[in-house]
């Protein structure tokens, strides 16, 4: 499964309605985060649109009050003035206090918000197959999901809100100031347009730009984890690279920032220099108000009113066409969100619970599997039936296919051709979860959980995940009790330094942790090991192997190993060489054909002469 950036980029400049689109979507998921504080926001939107032009009317009469107390000097004059302030003043308070309840509620919503997209995201990365997390550029496309991902759709419903709530106050600038001058309402528009669609490129290229460098964005972050993580800490002091590492670092901060520094420069000039566009536009019109004020066709109060109305309303729509330009820049982030979150996944078909020959065990039928994107198949036409009880030990050179197989028979991937079987079942028709359910498996690669040690144990079934018996039980088959017990707190001591009073183990006893996982789902009829003595000595794989005889007599076991020593308790052999069953049978006969499997068997066998 391949991923085509560059297919996406054009699809995400081709939708002519996306804006309209993703303002939809943000508002939707704003509005399940939380619909209280989403309601709020937009009462306390509304609110803030309309008292603004109610301020500066008052203001008009306050003025004119004046005017006309001064001229008449009667007390019921004065009063009206006084009267008038005091509803200037509540309404500055209101106006106040709304902005205030705005912040909050944004505040509010941008915390919830960003845990419930992040949830999304994980929640989506849960369904992924594995050739997604295989493909780099579904990694990009994830990253870019991830980045900005939490702020941008409270942005772009903000910004919606602020739309809704400016227009309201451009028309009631624009009716006042209709009652001075229709041209002056025009110019009120046109001398904003210039910077908005300055402003509408440039977020554009911002974009491009965002998504052409994500994966030098991710190396920049790769780079940040191997310099600061605990794992990597050893060999970057062993072997000095802490300073070659830092110096990639900077190297790609430094190219990243040059083209930020270019754009900013560019965005800003051309910004300065529309806006002065805005300010001629502004003081040419002052001049005129003031003109028709000298000529008496205006009141004093009128032309505190209309240069008032015609400064906020030229910020206003000003700041309307900001907000336009801004959503745009939202929906193109937040089409990365979406792209992401819209993955096609493919749907399982498996439903069955129970096969039709339990007595059959596993069968696998000419089956053939390349990777996406690769050339040369990791398996080619492998046959072999595996009886249930049966122990099959799997050997190979690196990049044999070993691990491969596995991945097939735990439906990681499915085959390209061929089946494979389990109990007279096709493995493309068993329910994914009762499947899995049936497999306990020690990976190569095993994670070490930054757990406590019963949990680390634990989330080999998590559905008994806090099961202390089951831990006591697992532990024992896997030969990892005799080492717990010594912990200073046993099964709760806190495993990795990541957090206070962490223990670190050897790489032995991390990996009878993970032996021991594979041994929490009892009702685990199929075994996988996956060099699972790689990293304990010879005295302690001696003690893991005479352990597995004892407790998997009734388990089919699959072992891969490079210890020859360790794959003669196997019913059967098979030999991979390129992906292919090059020989297959017990140790004895192999060993009578003398073919690979001698050749290699003898070759381990006098590096311990």
């Amino acid at each position: 499964m391949r991923i085509s950036s560059s297919k996406s980029l054009l699809q995400t400049f081709s939708r002519p309605l996306s804006l309209f689109q993703y303002c939809g979507r943000a508002v939707r998921l704003v509005w399940t985060t939380h619909r209280l504080l989403t309601l709020g926001l937009a009462l306390l939107t509304l609110l803030s649109g309309l008292l603004p032009g109610a301020i500066a009317y008052l203001g008009k009469l306050i003025v004119d009050g004046v005017i006309q107390a001064t001229q008449s000097g009667l007390q019921s004059d004065r009063w009206r003035v006084l009267e008038y302030l005091g509803i200037e003043a509540i309404a500055v308070a209101l106006l106040s206090g709304s902005q205030q309840m705005t912040s909050l509620c944004q505040s509010l919503l941008r915390v919830l918000l960003g845990q419930k997209v992040n949830v999304l995201i994980l929640e989506k990365a849960l369904t992924l197959d594995m050739a997604h997390f295989e493909d780099s550029e579904f990694y990009d496309k994830m990253s870019r999901a991830r980045r900005e991902a939490s702020t941008r759709p409270l942005g772009l419903v903000i910004r919606t809100f602020g739309l809704i709530k400016d227009t309201l106050s451009i028309i009631a600038y624009g009716a006042l100031l209709l009652r001075f001058s229709s041209w002056a309402v025009l110019l009120l528009m046109v001398a904003a347009i210039p910077a908005f669609v300055a402003e509408t490129r440039f977020s554009q290229t911002a974009f491009r730009l965002f998504r052409r460098r994500t994966p030098e964005a991710r190396s920049q972050d790769y780079l940040e984890f191997l310099i600061s993580n605990e794992s990597n800490a050893m060999e970057v002091k062993l072997y000095q690279l802490g300073d070659m590492l830092l110096d990639r670092y900077r190297a790609i901060f430094n190219r990243l920032y040059a083209e930020d520094r270019d754009l900013t420069i560019r965005r800003s000039l051309w910004s300065y220099g529309l806006s002065l566009i805005s300010t001629v536009t502004f003081y040419g019109t002052y001049v005129w108000i003031v003109l028709e004020a000298i000529a008496s066709r205006i009141s004093l109060g009128d032309l505190t009113l209309y240069l008032v109305v015609f400064r906020q309303g030229q910020s206003t729509f000003a700041s309307i066409l900001t907000a336009v330009g801004g959503m745009y820049e939202d929906s193109l982030y937040l089409s990365n969100l979406y792209e992401f979150l819209e993955e096609p996944v493919p749907e399982s078909i498996g439903y069955a619970r129970y096969g039709a020959h339990p007595e059959d065990g596993i069968r696998f039928e000419q089956v053939s599997f390349t990777y996406p994107g690769s050339a040369i198949p990791a398996l080619h036409q492998v046959s072999f039936h595996l009886p249930p009880g049966q122990k099959l030990a799997i050997v190979g050179k690196n990049g044999s296919g070993k691990t491969t197989l596995i991945k097939l028979l735990t439906r990681l991937y499915p085959p390209d051709s061929g089946r494979i079987l389990l109990d007279g079942r096709d493995l493309q028709e068993w329910d994914i979860e009762t499947l899995q359910k049936r497999i306990g498996v020690i990976f190569q690669n095993f994670v070490r959980y930054q757990f406590q040690v019963g949990e680390n144990v634990g989330v080999g079934d998590v559905e008994h995940l806090e099961d202390q018996l089951r831990w006591e039980d697992a532990t024992q088959k896997g030969t990892a009790r005799s080492f717990i017990d010594t912990l200073p707190n046993g099964f709760q001591t806190q495993l990795g330094r990541w957090f206070k009073d962490g223990r670190e183990l050897s790489g032995g006893q991390w990996q009878k942790i993970a032996l021991s996982r594979a041994f929490m789902r009892t009702g685990a009829d199929i075994l996988v090991l996956d060099e699972p003595t790689s990293a304990v000595d010879a005295e302690a794989e001696v003690e893991i192997f005479n352990q597995l005889r004892a407790v998997t007599q009734n388990q089919m076991a699959i072992l891969i190993s490079h210890r020859f020593s360790t794959v003669r308790m196997a019913d059967q052999i098979v030999v991979l060489v390129n992906g292919e069953i090059q020989e297959q049978g017990t140790h004895e006969q192999l060993m009578q054909v003398e073919g690979q499997y001698a050749k290699l068997f003898a070759l381990q066998a006098a590096g311990y002469r």
